[in-house]
């Protein structure tokens, strides 16, 4: 890519980027490494979207993500400003990567290294370790045609199929395939399905209704293994800001968007904070149903209403961040309670849509790895339960089931851990919508249901504004911060050839 290369008659593309999450980071940093004109509209105070963090009593916050898989996918992005994690953060693999907690004896810690979790499973039921090894080389072949090739395209239409020789592999990646279905042939033991069909149950979908594509998903988890940024999350972000600031882009924080106005199909300028900015083409990587309703005028909605509430939206949840004045020797890193029924809590979040009646949550407490996150002698504690998206979260509601999951988690830990709670704050689907504008409340996008991916997803190009692009969670490839990154590039080069032609 030269220098010359984003212009409008002689001079540089001037470009808006509204929110500044993972997707609107490495878009941003790429036009403006493509030599546009960059600035990013930030609603909040601090960029980073999901990703921001908070201190408190002296412990620091990561608000949203806190599990680094597929690292080869940030790697891809550094690449492109040739540096690499270690010019940023010292990336550690976590041992064990996770625990899966079936009950207060019942807990299985998955080591880093693939042949010890072959021994694990093989110990649960016997000849599932060969099973294990064939269902992670398919999850690889998925990985690597997925992740590295079908993934980058935009998911405009079925040709990019045909073009990447992909029908035949789709029906090797298992796009039309189920998941659980998958597994099951795989697997019997409900502990191993279980530990199988977690990050689908996190990320957006009954098992049944995801394609089994998405064992790719558990190839990274227990074959590339799970990896944490010393630090914490806010240092990934960092990371990315400083790449876009190094390439030129202008970040314009605790700005309120308001309206695109528009002129024949094309975007002339945005309205934020009372005031008007020319703008030649615009990465929407804020939620994209409300870029859609709040800030287009009627005729340049790509979406009705209607189809937004036909959706399947991955879940929102109420998440607690506690500070905790003494140290949880049975904790781990990262801590998944699967002390429940599996399916029934699957059900109330995707199907019935209601305050779970026992649901299962995750536990994670990075000051087991890193001491700069909580004072000493502290720990830090991020609890996260998944729930329905548009569910009414009041105080109440949120504090009970802060005594149901910390019974359970005290249980666990064989200690008292509510009376050493020293600073507490909760999240919910409200603070969702509040600080994202984010559709329901949702806290990770679109579901990849059968019926969702790649080429169901809301397109990436808006069908109505010749010069509008979205990216970030609720389009191509879906949730979770490498498919934000990925997102990001795609869109980004995407208006490139627009702005190109």
């Amino acid at each position: 890519m030269h220098h010359n290369k984003i212009i409008k008659g002689d001079k540089p593309a001037e470009i808006s980027v509204i929110g500044s999450g993972f997707a609107g980071l490495a878009a941003s940093a790429i036009l403006a490494k493509n030599g546009a004109n960059v600035t990013v509209f930030e609603k909040n105070e601090q960029v980073g979207g999901r990703a921001r963090t908070f201190s408190a009593n002296g412990f620091l916050f990561d608000m949203g993500p806190s599990w680094y898989w597929m690292p080869d996918v940030y790697d891809r992005f550094y690449k492109i400003f040739d540096s690499d994690s270690s010019d940023f953060y010292d990336l550690k693999k976590l041992d064990p990567g996770f625990a899966v907690i079936f009950g207060v004896g019942d807990v299985l810690d998955i080591p880093e290294d693939f042949e010890d979790i072959c021994e694990l499973f093989e110990s649960i039921e016997a000849g599932s370790a060969s099973k294990l090894r064939k269902f992670i080389t398919e999850g690889e072949f998925k990985y690597m045609t997925g992740m590295h090739e079908m993934v980058y395209k935009p998911g405009n239409s079925v040709t990019e199929f045909f073009s990447l020789k992909l029908f035949k592999d789709a029906l090797r990646l298992q796009v039309f395939t189920s998941f659980s279905k998958h597994v099951r042939k795989y697997f019997k033991d409900p502990r191993l399905l279980a530990l199988i069909e977690f990050p689908v149950l996190f990320l957006g979908a009954m098992p049944k209704d995801t394609p089994a594509l998405y064992s790719l998903m558990n190839f990274s988890a227990l074959k590339q293994g799970t990896f944490y940024p010393m630090g914490g999350f806010g240092k990934v972000v960092r990371s990315f800001r400083d790449i876009a600031e190094k390439a030129g882009v202008t970040f314009a924080t605790s700005q309120d968007v308001k309206w695109l106005e528009t002129d024949k199909r094309m975007i002339t300028h945005i309205h934020s904070n009372g005031n008007r900015h020319r703008s030649d083409a615009v990465v929407g990587s804020a939620d994209y149903h409300h870029i859609e309703t709040a800030l287009l005028d009627l005729e340049n909605r790509s979406y009705p209403e209607s189809y937004w509430d036909s959706r399947t939206f991955a879940p929102s949840c109420l998440l607690f961040y506690l500070g905790v004045n003494k140290k949880v020797a049975r904790l781990r890193h990262h801590n998944l309670f699967f002390d429940e029924n599996f399916e029934k809590h699957a059900i109330e979040i995707y199907e019935d849509k209601k305050w779970p009646s026992r649901p299962l949550f995750y536990v994670c407490c990075p000051s087991k790895t890193d001491p700069t996150v909580a004072p000493e002698g502290s720990e830090n504690i991020f609890v996260l339960m998944p729930i329905a998206t548009g569910l009414k979260d009041p105080s109440p509601v949120r504090e009970n089931y802060y005594n149901i999951l910390m019974d359970r988690l005290e249980k666990f830990a064989g200690e008292n851990i509510r009376n050493h709670v020293v600073f507490k704050k909760s999240y919910s689907v409200s603070d969702f919508v509040h600080d994202y504008n984010a559709y329901q409340g949702n806290a990770y996008g679109l579901a990849n249901t059968l019926m969702q991916t790649a080429i169901f997803k809301p397109k990436l190009k808006s069908k109505k504004v010749k010069n509008l692009f979205y990216a970030g969670q609720l389009t191509v490839p879906g949730p979770g911060v490498p498919p934000s990154i990925i997102s990001g590039q795609i869109a980004a080069n995407e208006l490139m050839k627009f702005l190109n032609k």
